[in-house]
């Protein structure tokens, strides 16, 4: 799959602007939220094929937006972002919840395309 639809969730905003926008001149289209609540709000009105998501979100937890996109759209394709340490019992909760990948901070935009069409590969 050379074209995919990508959601990031993630409240630093520079962060993911620059991602958006790096993503977008590689013809891959990509949007994103800053909380959790926002980012099922987008799920109910557009089709995404993977989701890139931070587990360290204001007012609902990237673990709780992990468990929710899998009873709702279990066709999604999860992956974590994290910065460096983060805690290792959560971190493991969500490899057991179906995110195969960790990407740490800062983002390698090769390596998360390349991370990304392999993930889709798998499902």
């Amino acid at each position: 799959m050379e074209n995919f639809r990508l959601l990031l969730i993630d409240d630093e905003e520079e962060l993911v602007s620059t991602l958006v926008e790096r993503l977008d001149m590689r013809g891959i289209e990509a949007e994103y939220a800053m909380s959790g609540i926002a980012a099922l709000k987008l799920l109910e009105q557009k089709k995404f094929d993977v989701v890139l998501l931070d587990y360290k979100l204001p007012g609902m937890s990237g673990l709780l937006v992990m468990e929710e996109i899998n009873k709702r759209y279990p066709q999604i394709k999860v992956l974590l972002i994290t910065g460096a340490g983060g805690p290792e019992e959560e971190i493991t909760r969500f490899i057991e919840l179906r995110s195969g990948e960790v990407l740490l901070k800062p983002i390698d935009i090769e390596v998360l395309i390349e991370t990304v069409k392999k993930s889709l590969k798998e499902k």
